[in-house]
């Protein structure tokens, strides 16, 4: 699976059944903890929705702000586990 694909899936997955507005457009260097659009409970789904969709496990701790308030950090973690 590559990189703009990946992307894609993130990006709506956020959008339509995180911050529940499927017409947000969310861009690839935007805060969403930092900036209000997730909690720490929707990064705990986020990381459900990872290991579903990709196959891909990400321990509670990378689940952080720190390492996954951008969808370039996300991309990023997932393609690192993917690349392996």
């Amino acid at each position: 699976m590559d990189e703009k694909t990946i992307r894609q899936k993130i990006r709506t997955f956020i959008t339509r059944e995180l911050i529940r507005d499927g017409e947000y457009d969310l861009a690839d260097d935007e805060g969403i903890i930092t900036g209000g659009l997730m909690d720490s409970f929707a990064l705990a789904e986020f990381g459900v929705f990872v290991e579903d969709e990709f196959n891909v496990y990400i321990p509670d701790a990378d689940l952080t702000v720190a390492k996954m308030d951008t969808l370039d950090q996300m991309v990023a973690r997932i393609l690192q586990d993917l690349n392996e």
